[in-house]
């Protein structure tokens, strides 16, 4: 496994030998992981997989055409030949008048945040299989669950660098733990799959294998028997594994690309109300141990707590130095990149802030509601936020979660939805996005 440091030496080398050749301007990604997977199902071992890689990414610049070239192959023999390869490319390249390197002056300078992401911990197979039989083994153990679709643990480490020929080089590696299980309730005709994980950056900060797949079981049974649900406007509440996801059709709509291209539901949004009042979306990249913490964005510039959405109203694109060329804007430092190709935007630690009210008080102001806790499909159109996707979940009868339901759409315009919505107080810090329980009144139910 390759350190920070070592990462960082393969990436400004490439650089360097970039311009050597010819190059403007250049610049290059490394990045190495290595994984262990262990999974079991129905009480035996199913399958252990380990994993490991090394990528080198190269953009260079020839004057305003630009071409990006990735390899596995680090010999230098290789290597010469990517360089040659990338910059007779670039020469063949259209010209792209907004491409370019981020500002020189707004680089990270000076020793990158600690952020304590990679806690070292080599775990071995036999480890990961105890954990991934605990995991199954709880599931089982529900009253109900049939069947297993099996349980699995995993390990992981990876190290990434960005070096560019404008004075930027930096690098830091991160390590992931995750457990996970999936079973089946039910018989015959009336079988319910459900699931749950969870991972982390350190391993003492992993839920227990129990605890998780005891909640899987537990999700599994109690959507047996599912019920249908009439058709029309409806209150809906969305679990916060699933409520997480109107955060990405958010940053879709507010990320630089959409705004350049003018495909964007939210286009002229932007220091305008967008949510309820109350409500607000932040993004935090040096949360300690977060899954999506990162020290500098995919350009080298320096990141830092931002708050997208503040009492409801959008107070920033996200933009790499490409679309804030375009918009005669700065760059947020939302840049990521992977070794392929430019770079594009993304979000790190993105979160809404939890509300004032419990979510059984959300819930038992409820007449009548459905409760979601599975999205199916993609129907939601970035350009106009028409938004239609296929649903299970349960009913909400007078303030109380009653009977499953299933085989029904939920339907709306996103613009609407945000407006409409109120977090409950219930956030808890366990993906990458994260949400409080959501309610988003007067949606469009409609039966299968």
């Amino acid at each position: 496994m390759y350190t920070p440091n070592q990462a960082c030496d393969r990436a400004h080398e490439i650089v360097a030998r970039a311009m050597a050749a010819g190059a403007d301007a250049a610049d290059a990604v490394f990045a190495a992981d290595t994984a262990l997977d262990v999974s079991v199902r129905l009480g035996a071992l199913e399958d252990v997989g380990r994993s490991e890689s090394a990528e080198l990414g190269l953009r260079v610049f020839v004057g305003r055409r630009n071409a990006s070239v990735s390899t596995s192959d680090l010999s230098v023999q290789s290597i010469d030949t990517l360089v040659e390869r990338a910059i007779a490319m670039a020469r063949e390249a259209p010209e792209d008048e907004w491409a370019g390197l981020a500002p020189a002056d707004r680089l990270l300078h000076g020793k990158p945040p600690h952020l304590d992401l990679d806690d070292g911990a080599d775990v071995s197979p036999d480890v990961l299989k105890a954990r991934a039989l605990a995991a199954e083994d709880a599931a089982r153990a529900v009253p109900g669950v049939s069947n297993s679709e099996g349980g699995s643990a995993s390990a992981a480490r990876s190290v990434m660098a960005l070096a560019t020929s404008h004075g930027f080089v930096g690098g830091h590696s991160v390590s992931s733990h995750g457990v996970s299980a999936s079973v089946l309730a039910g018989a015959g005709n009336d079988m319910q799959r459900d699931y749950a994980y969870h991972s982390a950056r350190h391993l003492s900060r992993l839920e227990d294998a129990g605890i998780v797949g005891a909640r899987a079981g537990a999700r599994a049974v109690a959507r047996l028997s599912p019920g249908r649900i009439e058709s029309g406007p409806l209150p809906v509440v969305f679990d916060p594994r699933v409520g997480s996801s109107l955060l990405g059709h958010l940053i879709g709509a507010i990320a630089g690309q959409s705004i350049t291209r003018k495909t964007s539901f939210l286009l002229d949004a932007l220091g305008s109300r967008v949510f309820s009042a109350g409500v607000s979306v932040l993004d935090d990249p040096h949360r300690p141990h977060g899954l999506r913490s990162r020290p500098f964005d995919g350009e080298g510039l320096p990141v830092s707590p931002v708050c997208i959405v503040d009492d409801g109203m959008l107070e920033t694109w996200l933009l790499d130095s490409g679309s804030a060329r375009q918009l005669g804007l700065e760059p947020t430092g939302h840049a990521a990149r992977g070794v392929g190709g430019g770079p594009g935007v993304s979000p790190s630690n993105l979160h809404m802030a939890a509300g004032h009210m419990p979510p059984e008080t959300l819930i038992g102001g409820i007449k009548r509601g459905v409760y979601i806790t599975e999205l199916i499909g993609m129907g939601v159109n970035g350009v106009t936020g028409d938004y239609s996707r296929g649903a299970a979940g349960f009913l909400i009868e007078d303030g109380e979660l009653t009977r499953p339901v299933a085989e029904f759409t939920i339907a709306g315009n996103l613009k609407d939805m945000f407006l409409a919505l109120t977090p409950a107080n219930d956030l808890d810090f366990r993906y990458g996005i994260n949400v409080p329980t959501l309610l988003v009144e007067g949606m469009t139910v409609a039966s299968g």
